[in-house]
């Protein structure tokens, strides 16, 4: 992708809109969930748990665990995902450290579930502003990116599992089921939040991409994106001329960076995006076949086709 000044503004309001989003989670965690003494999901909700516990504020247990994870998970996720969870995590932290002390006490006095509503909304709103601009906020995004790689399991139903284990702990530290359903409600509702954001009712993206510089805009897909790209033949009906037509699948998250990279090398180009339910094969999901079961029924099929026989 060219350096140009198109680019640096594009790149420049991402980390902008990155911070603010981060800002907006920070604040809805401090004012209004925390001093509830909730506990959420994600790192941030074991820093709350340790907090509780020994008094250590919650940012330094949150970018600990962050960096801890990433060491782990470095060769799974790749440079640009590690980069971009350093940066997240960096500045949710270092606002979380910031605020905390701001918000001894809930800014709604005596509200505790109108607390924990807009807490959650806030949370929400912040975390898919943040994704929808190429961001990362670490915590259990890493897990789920590290167990999306090698199972079909979705990384939205992986940080459920996740953040349900996280708030059900916190029942033997209060003994209190309340603050179980409230976090909960804080988990699922600031993940119902994001999704509207960032708008990811499908899994992958398809693009269909038509220019006459289709060479450099595959090999800048191939070395940036880190993507495959399928070339097809093709004729324009109108102009009678053959043309090469690009295949590209991605996820959700890099369909941006798909997007620019196009417009990058060709402004002109003609590029399909469309949503796909799934996509299947190497790089993306696995098909899953109980193969133990399959063979099972055959074996029994043929027992029975066999006790037939006079």
């Amino acid at each position: 992708m060219r350096f140009n000044s198109r680019n640096i503004w594009m790149s420049s309001r991402d980390y902008v809109l990155i911070i603010f989003g981060l800002c907006i989670y920070a604040f809805g965690f401090t004012a209004f969930v925390l001093p509830e003494r909730v506990v959420i999901g994600g790192l941030v909700g074991i820093g709350s748990l340790v907090y509780f516990l020994t008094g250590i504020p919650v940012a330094i247990t949150s970018y600990s665990l962050n960096l801890m994870l990433l060491a782990f998970a470095y060769k799974l996720v790749g440079t640009q995902f590690v980069l971009r969870t350093i940066f997240g995590a960096t500045i949710l932290n270092g606002l979380i450290g910031l605020m905390q002390p701001l918000f001894p006490e809930p800014l709604i006095e005596q509200q505790t579930f109108m607390n924990i509503i807009i807490g959650s909304m806030m949370c929400g709103v912040g975390i898919g502003i943040v994704f929808t601009h190429n961001g990362s906020t670490g915590g259990t995004d890493i897990v789920a990116a590290m167990v999306s790689k090698h199972t079909n399991v979705s990384i939205g139903r992986t940080m459920l599992y996740v953040d349900f284990l996280i708030v059900s702990s916190s029942y033997f530290l209060f003994h209190s089921i309340d603050n179980i359903v409230y976090g909960l409600v804080v988990t699922i509702l600031a993940a119902f939040m994001a999704d509207q954001v960032i708008n990811t009712n499908r899994r992958a993206v398809q693009f269909t991409i038509i220019s006459q510089r289709w060479e450099e805009i595959a090999n800048a897909i191939n070395n940036e994106a880190h993507r495959g790209c399928t070339v097809l033949n093709g004729m324009g009906w109108y102009s009678r001329h053959e043309v090469k037509v690009l295949l590209v699948m991605c996820r959700k998250i890099e369909s941006v960076t798909i997007f620019r990279i196009v417009k990058s090398v060709d402004k002109d180009a003609f590029i399909i995006q469309a949503n796909v339910n799934g996509v299947y094969g190497q790089g993306f999901d696995m098909v899953k076949l109980k193969m133990k079961s399959v063979q099972h029924t055959e074996q029994s099929d043929e027992q029975k086709f066999a006790n037939k026989q006079p």
